[in-house]
């Protein structure tokens, strides 16, 4: 085999975008994946306590998917690792069965991974993408809104020092009120000063940054590296002052690159994590394409949702088998990453070397690392998933999506995160069964001078005395027939002389069988009143499933391919 063989045949294991990458986005990807780091680091670390884990977990859990997601995902700018979401998902489902922080709960969390990837790969395999469209938007959007008021309470133990408990975020809300005669005075003078200057970074910086000439784009990276900044202020103060007596602290990380190894636990807890395996994965799916599909819009670029569920299958075993815990895509550091000038996942894995350079080296300069500032940094970084912008669109345009949204937030804060879950999907599931329930149904009318009908309460059109044209706007289901039936019958009293029923189904895409019985007994029903039925505008598959059935050699009246011509044949009837 010559050498350009085997060159060409090593390329074509390569990803399509390293294959095609060019010199000119080598600066943008570096910038990137330094400025990404940096908000990577303390994420890692605080994301990993707020799982029940020891923080070091965090920094693992942000070295290799970064390179498997950029071997096996679609996206060019999708920076994967450890989230709020998941971590809060993962302390749900392993506290109840082990200590947190324990050796047991660690290896169970890589369990919890590398089940999830393993099922999202498999996924990807089998084309699944659709899968992303489980959960609509609003309840995607309660759902986060919801685990991001869980993460907020639940961080004002740490940041306060306060050392309470409770059942759910309502009593634990309650019993830190009436605990806060508590609360140790230099922890929470360190979190709450953290958490205000991360607040009003947020705020304010970027556009004080603007003011002073700085560039946007730049004036947004600097405002979103404020964490870094004030964890680093933090520990900087906390070794001057010598107070790491009297403050909970990070500790001793362990130096050095994970090492790889597949988690190992009983038959009995890998059962018990199937299914919170499933969801955490289909959770940090849905939310990570959506994010994905946004970006990808605005850069012009396009998502594969099955390669999505492939790369971040992989990026979940990856982080498994080098000790850490379930990983998606971050809404927070893929802006970071796409503003610092990222164009391809080059920029994923320069964040990976600069993540090891950090474990190999620096790891010593986080001992000193206040767990009141991590709080504060996790508090921030929820407080911005709180989704208002949606509710209030959703109140706007379509209340039961509103209603949804609203429901599902309840649910994860009143009952819980997996709670809230099974709300979500019920709350999608109902929705989509109530709207299907309640098709619309038009009288309509013609244009004069025209051969198009449209509804009588929009236009002004000709209408007859003696005949019907109803336009059904749904597909004709056991859940919705009846509905049709009952919308029918009432025209039909509005309309006593009417001796013709037009139905236009132009809309109707299937007729089921409870439908299709309904429709003989509608057309028995309006023989015995002498009306006959007649039916317009039929889509072919579905003509050609009534044609199997006796209801067109049993039907009143005709079947027309248009309104239009039905109109014109039974004005010559009338």
């Amino acid at each position: 085999m010559t050498d350009n063989n085997v060159q060409r045949r090593l390329a074509g294991w390569l990803p399509d975008w390293l294959r095609h990458y060019r010199r000119a986005a080598l600066t943008g990807d570096m910038t990137a994946a330094l400025v990404a780091t940096l908000l990577l680091i303390p994420q890692g670390l605080a994301y990993a306590a707020l799982a029940g884990l020891p923080p070091h977990v965090g920094l693992y859990a942000s070295l290799l998917p970064l390179v498997a997601y950029a071997i096996f995902g679609s996206s060019m700018v999708l920076s994967v690792g450890p989230v709020a979401v998941l971590a809060l998902m993962t302390a749900a489902t392993l506290t109840p069965m082990f200590a947190p922080g324990s050796a047991e709960y660690v290896a169970a969390a890589g369990m919890l991974a590398l089940l999830s990837g393993i099922m999202l790969f498999v996924f990807g395999l089998l084309r699944l993408g659709a899968l992303a469209q489980l959960l609509s938007h609003p309840v995607i959007s309660g759902f986060i809104s919801g685990a991001a008021v869980l993460i907020i309470i639940g961080q004002l133990r740490p940041l306060l020092g306060i050392d309470v408990s409770g059942a759910s975020a309502v009593t634990l809300l309650m019993a830190l009120v009436a605990n806060l005669d508590d609360a140790l005075p230099l922890t929470s003078m360190i979190g709450l000063g953290a958490l205000a200057l991360l607040v009003l970074a947020r705020l304010f910086l970027a556009r004080g940054l603007m003011r002073l000439g700085l560039p946007a784009v730049r004036a947004a990276l600097a405002a979103r590296l404020a964490p870094m900044v004030v964890v680093l202020g933090a520990i900087l103060l906390v070794v001057m002052q010598g107070w790491q007596p009297d403050l909970q602290v990070v500790g001793a990380l362990p130096g050095g690159l994970p090492s790889l190894a597949l988690p190992t636990s009983d038959w009995s807890v890998v059962q018990a994590l199937l299914l919170p395996a499933l969801v955490i994965g289909l959770v940090g799916f849905v939310e990570s394409v959506s994010m994905g599909q946004s970006m990808a819009a605005r850069y012009g670029q396009r998502l594969n949702p099955d390669a999505e569920l492939r790369g971040l299958g992989a990026a979940n075993v990856a982080s498994a088998v080098s000790g850490g815990f379930p990983v998606t895509g971050s809404f927070a550091r893929t802006v970071v990453n796409a503003e610092g000038g990222a164009r391809t996942p080059m920029a994923g894995l320069f964040a990976a070397a600069l993540m090891a350079l950090v474990l190999l080296g620096f790891t010593g300069l986080f001992s000193a690392l206040p767990l009141t500032v991590l709080a504060a940094t996790i508090i921030v970084a929820a407080a911005g998933l709180v989704d208002l912008n949606t509710l209030r669109h959703a109140w706007r345009y379509d209340r039961t999506d509103a209603v949804a949204l609203l429901g599902t937030f309840a649910g994860v804060v009143v009952f819980g995160v997996e709670a809230g879950i099974a709300v979500g999907i019920g709350l999608s599931l109902a929705t989509l069964v109530w709207r299907a329930s309640r098709p619309h149904i038009a009288v309509v009318g013609r244009l004069p001078g025209t051969e198009h009908f449209r509804n009588v309460k929009r236009y002004e059109v000709e209408t007859h005395d003696s005949v019907l044209f109803l336009r059904i706007d749904e597909s004709l289901f056991f859940g919705n027939v009846r509905a049709v039936e009952d919308r029918i019958l009432s025209e039909l009293k509005r309309q006593p002389e009417t001796r013709h029923l037009v139905l236009i189904m132009s809309s109707v895409s299937r007729v089921d069988g409870t439908a299709l019985d309904t429709l003989h007994g509608l057309n028995k029903d309006l023989q015995q009143r002498n009306i006959q039925l007649h039916l317009a505008e039929v889509k072919g598959p579905v003509l050609d499933r009534l044609g199997r059935s006796s209801l067109l050699e049993q039907l009143s009246g005709q079947v027309f391919m248009s309104a239009f011509e039905a109109e014109v044949f039974l004005a010559d009837v009338v």
